[in-house]
């Protein structure tokens, strides 16, 4: 099964290497659509994903007319503070996209307007404004897995010193 996370003008470096890293670790596609705030040599962009950039599978588009063009077809649901239905409500086929904006504006609001089924938010307090990019991408990904009864991760850890009885 596929997971593809796709982030829309991504401008923290920081947040874009800890998705980078949850990509990694839960076998999920990046998807990178330009214009981005930093370079992707960036050296917090790559401390913040470690020694995982070997493990990653990205695809960069250079505007999001591109990303719809060279992914048509495919399902996708806009993670946003805006939206109405829950993260928790709709079921994820295989292949799908989730896709989260701009740390500092969040998705096109026409974009938004046009899919208004689509438009999935996590639940917060009312008085706050979000929540961090990168957390977000997180539990909505691992949702998603949940969902998939987590595909090809490993779901047992061991110890380092001892056996579990």
């Amino acid at each position: 099964m596929t997971l593809n996370i796709v982030l829309v003008e991504p401008q923290i470096p920081q947040n874009t290497g800890n998705i980078s890293r949850t990509c990694a670790v839960t076998g999920a596609r990046l998807h990178l659509v330009r214009p981005l705030g930093f370079e992707v040599t960036d050296k917090n962009l790559k401390r913040a994903g470690l020694d995982y950039w070997d493990k990653l599978d990205i695809t960069y588009y250079d505007s999001l007319e591109d990303f719809f063009e060279k992914t048509k077809g495919g399902k996708y649901f806009y993670f946003t503070t805006k939206g109405r239905n829950l993260y928790t409500e709709v079921e994820y086929p295989d292949g799908c996209y989730i896709v989260f904006g701009r740390e500092d504006a969040g998705l096109p609001e026409e974009l938004l307007h046009d899919n208004p089924d689509s438009c999935l938010r996590l639940p917060m307090r009312p008085t706050l404004r979000s929540l961090n990019l990168s957390n977000s991408v997180a539990i909505a990904a691992y949702e998603v897995l949940r969902q998939w009864d987590f595909p090809d991760l490993e779901r047992e850890g061991k110890l380092t010193k001892f056996e579990w009885e």
